[in-house]
């Protein structure tokens, strides 16, 4: 197990614990966080991209010119896809990305990015993750904690600090239930309340 310090808003510490090494002291693993990170992002795209086909576009009605006799290749619609403002044939139609990924690979992404995080000195501890609900005031405790683009991460999404922090552009924050690879690896730091630590050993798949 590693022991970590464990801090005030002020950055003044408070106390220690101990990080499970079963969870936070694993090996980085990027083909995992790669995978992970991929079918994280496959889940999100919307999938709504579509172009019209022959039987959409409208009009096309009337044949455009005789069968036979003009020297040229039968049309039987305006629509066609051989014709100027036709469908288009075998265009996007609107479709799901997602895929199924097994949990015990992303358990194990989870494990790798935090340990990734540990071991670069980007985890950090807080006593307790709470607030007023006034983004200017968690602006102001984030940057004198000495941290911008960050994830707050705690046992259970509390109402005030989400409020707090949803009008930050750099700054994501949820409970347990949110942990992702792919908010843990494109934001500089993570905070992490000292209640979560029990939860997040037990979303990684680990036995406490």
């Amino acid at each position: 197990m590693a022991t970590v310090a464990v801090y005030n808003w002020d950055k003044k510490k408070v106390g220690d614990v101990e990080l499970p090494g079963s969870v936070f002291e694993q090996p980085v693993r990027k083909d995992l966080l790669h995978t992970v990170v991929r079918w994280q992002l496959a889940c999100r795209r919307q999938g709504t991209s579509m172009t019209k086909t022959k039987g959409l576009v409208s009009g096309g009605g009337k044949k455009p010119f005789k069968q036979k006799g003009t020297g040229g290749a039968r049309q039987g619609s305006s629509r066609s896809p051989l014709m100027p403002g036709g469908g288009t044939a075998f265009g996007p139609l609107p479709r799901s990305y997602a895929y199924s990924l097994p949990k015990k690979v992303r358990q194990a992404g989870l494990r790798s990015a935090l340990s990734l995080l540990v071991k670069e000195g980007r985890l950090h501890v807080v006593e307790k993750l709470d607030s007023a609900g006034k983004t200017s005031e968690l602006a102001k405790r984030l940057k004198g904690f000495g941290v911008e683009k960050t994830v707050l991460l705690d046992g259970a999404a509390d109402a005030m600090m989400s409020r707090a922090a949803r009008n930050l552009p750099k700054v994501r924050y949820y409970g347990v239930e949110g942990l992702n690879v792919y908010d843990l690896l494109k934001f500089n730091h993570a905070l992490v309340s000292k209640s979560s630590i029990a939860k997040i050993v037990e979303r990684c798949g680990v036995e406490g």
